[in-house]
């Protein structure tokens, strides 16, 4: 009878992708809620680590709240059926991107799905796509730990994660639940990002905290992450996100996370 149980406790649900695809590292980018950045933070990992030469691709897994295509000017692009599976989009500089909003008829339709159809769509992703050869593939989840993360993280070999916040105390709390999600389904924290750290004053460059006192580095002492981050609030990176053009971002915002991400090709 233990036997049997233990047996259970170790059955794999993990899938395949596609015959075509060859991924070497999937890192899943999360938040414990909504409009932290996490798909700014997203995007500019994954142009950083492309401009190193490394080949990179984004799942847009946020179906219900898909910004992916935006920020790279690609809206006007639908993925190409090919002989075995479908081709997804590619960037200006090389990314390769899948997204609900690629597939719709019009980028502004809703999204108005029950929970095993979007978790249907995200497998789909894994394992229709042609993704190719692929160093690196960054998953952009939506916020909280529901039926989305669940199905990746049960579903997708995830390498690690890189978790998302912002500098409230309440976040400490959100964050709290991410970390311990992850750490049920045994996946590596690579990092954690605080978004929205601060603001620098135009005038005489003063990093001013908006939204109270950086609990960053406590948090991530907490949770023993040792990679963190701050990102400022940039009027620059949104107004290029809006136009499309996230490419053409040059920041060094994401330096130690990159760091990270980069020594994962070494192991």
């Amino acid at each position: 009878m233990n036997n049997e149980n233990n047996n259970k406790k170790n059955v794999s649900f993990i899938e395949e992708p596609n015959k075509l695809s060859h991924i070497k590292n999937v890192i899943a980018i999360v938040s414990g809620k909504g409009g932290v950045g996490k798909s700014i933070v997203t995007s500019m990992l994954a142009c950083s680590i492309s401009k190193k030469g490394y080949k990179t691709a984004i799942m847009d897994a946020d179906i219900t709240g898909p910004s992916i295509p935006k920020s790279f000017g690609v809206t006007n692009l639908k993925p190409i059926n090919g002989d075995g599976g479908f081709f997804p989009v590619k960037t200006k500089n090389g990314t390769d991107i899948m997204s609900i909003n690629l597939l719709l008829e019009n980028e502004t339709d809703p999204v108005i799905w029950r929970g095993p159809v979007i978790t249907g769509v995200i497998k789909q992703f894994w394992k229709d796509v042609i993704w190719g050869d692929i160093d690196y593939m960054f998953i952009d989840m939506p916020p909280g730990t529901g039926d989305v993360p669940l199905t990746v993280f049960q579903t997708i070999p995830v390498t690690g994660i890189i978790i998302v916040t912002s500098p409230q105390e309440l976040v400490s709390m959100v964050v709290e639940k991410a970390v311990n999600m992850a750490k049920m389904m045994n996946i590596p924290i690579l990092a954690l990002v605080e978004n929205m750290s601060y603001v620098k004053c135009p005038d005489c460059s003063k990093e001013i905290e908006l939204f109270g006192k950086s609990h960053i580095t406590e948090t991530a002492k907490k949770f023993n992450i040792t990679v963190t981050d701050k990102m400022p609030i940039d009027t620059n990176i949104a107004a290029t996100c809006d136009k499309g053009e996230i490419e053409n971002i040059q920041t060094g915002y994401l330096k130690n996370t990159l760091n990270k991400i980069e020594s994962l090709s070494a192991n």
